[in-house]
């Protein structure tokens, strides 16, 4: 004991500080990652079970014809169908196949990131504090606004619409193989990335970093009318993805760092503009416009967040009265 108290006090007091944070993280950070982990794996056994069925490519085949509204040849339903309810990988798969020209490879991906994974990003944005309803709406809306407005803005040609075969089921032990691997892959990635990206945040905090951090990009936050606070969570978000920016919202909510009205409002911007370095890398890689895949959604999300302000503001102005 005596010998433990001797190693305390000779330790410098900021690796003092660092473990106390470790320590005290640890809990609700592996608490956090097994409720994502659960919600990752459900809705992806649930999904391979849709593709085995065929009931996607049905879905998609019913779906093409609205397609001809954003200048969209009728196969790519069944990519952005893929990535609504899977995520960008699977629709970008499934993008790579089709006969798309640079315009159309760029409307469908600023859709597909509008609205993808959207079973699993709602159930995060509804843990921190946003109605899961309004999430869907807004995030499915967004993609259909900004793909028809797309398709009136963006020069070059208009495809034509291609009616889309019902998908033949895949044998499922092939796709339970894919399933398994892939899925594995992503609740490893997902719990280190947690982990690591909240105790990034408590260190940062600890040592006064966020508020320089505020401090930087406090001008970005009240263009896009959001609160300052959420500064960190915002860049998080933006650079990584919704996922483990929803992650370290958790964290910051639970300890009472950040208000439910604070976090509703970044969700409504981050619901359509996050991972904007490796999803716009990867679908850049198959042929996107990068500029054309953020500034879309940038404008999309200031008038989000901006309209939910002002929904409060009328709120509070009626209970005045």
């Amino acid at each position: 004991m005596r010998m433990h108290l001797e190693n305390e006090s000779r330790m410098p007091s900021y690796l003092r500080r660092v473990r106390n944070v470790v320590t005290e993280a640890w809990p609700s950070v592996w608490k956090t990652a097994l409720w994502l982990v659960k919600i990752t794996v459900l809705v992806s056994l649930v999904i391979l079970f849709l593709r085995t069925t065929g009931i996607f490519g049905w879905l998609s085949n019913v779906l093409s014809p609205v397609f001809k509204v954003a200048g969209l040849p009728g196969e790519a339903a069944l990519a952005y169908v893929t990535g609504y309810f899977v995520n960008v990988y699977s629709a970008i798969a499934v993008m790579s196949t089709l006969s798309l020209d640079v315009r159309e490879v760029t409307i469908l991906s600023v859709m597909v990131l509008c609205s993808h994974s959207m079973v699993v990003e709602t159930a995060i944005q509804k843990k921190t504090g946003s109605s899961a309803v309004r999430m869907v709406v807004i995030r499915t809306l967004s993609a259909i606004v900004l793909g028809v407005v797309l398709h009136w803005v963006m020069p070059g040609r208009v495809a034509s619409v291609v009616t889309l075969p019902v998908e033949h089921p895949v044998s499922f032990q092939v796709l339970f193989i894919q399933w398994f691997w892939s899925t594995l892959e992503v609740v490893v990635k997902m719990i280190v990335l947690i982990f690591l990206l909240t105790l990034l945040q408590r260190l940062l905090s600890e040592f006064g970093v966020i508020r320089r951090i505020v401090k930087i990009v406090k001008p970005v936050m009240l263009f896009f009318g959001l609160p300052a606070k959420t500064a960190f969570l915002w860049i998080v978000a933006n650079t990584m993805g919704l996922g483990y920016g929803a992650a370290v919202m958790i964290e910051e909510r639970d300890r009472g760092k950040i208000s439910k009205e604070d976090a509703d409002c970044l969700n409504h911007h981050i619901s359509i503009s996050h991972s904007n370095l490796e999803d716009v890398i990867l679908l850049a890689s198959v042929g996107a416009l990068v500029w054309w895949l953020l500034l879309p959604r940038w404008m999309m999300s200031f008038f989000l967040a901006w309209e939910l302000r002002f929904e409060r503001w009328l709120k509070k102005r009626g209970e005045a009265h």
